[in-house]
């Protein structure tokens, strides 16, 4: 998978760099070789906007979890504490 993420990308811009300088024949191997590059950049760029968009996913699920504990206990998973807390405290009367 590695190899996927980062290999493959690297890989062609090496190739169009090495395209790119050893083509002696004027600018088409230099167009040759900034053609791999940009496609190899753009790889990239669509394998981290993936994991972006993966990770944005991953980050709703919590959030759903969190708020799902919220409706079930009346207070946060990170707020343990307060939790067990509150259920032991008595509130005063309110004076209306």
């Amino acid at each position: 998978m590695l190899f996927l993420r980062y290999g493959l990308p690297g890989l062609i811009c090496l190739t169009g760099l090495v395209v790119g300088l050893s083509l002696h024949d004027g600018e088409q191997g230099l167009e040759v070789g900034i053609l791999l590059v940009a496609a190899g950049s753009s790889l990239w760029l669509m394998n981290i906007l993936m994991r972006v968009g993966i990770s944005g996913d991953r980050e709703r699920d919590e959030e759903d979890a969190a708020r799902t504990f919220f409706d079930e206990h009346g207070y946060w998973p990170d707020e343990q504490d307060q939790g067990a807390r509150r259920s032991t405290t008595h509130r005063p009367p309110s004076r209306r």
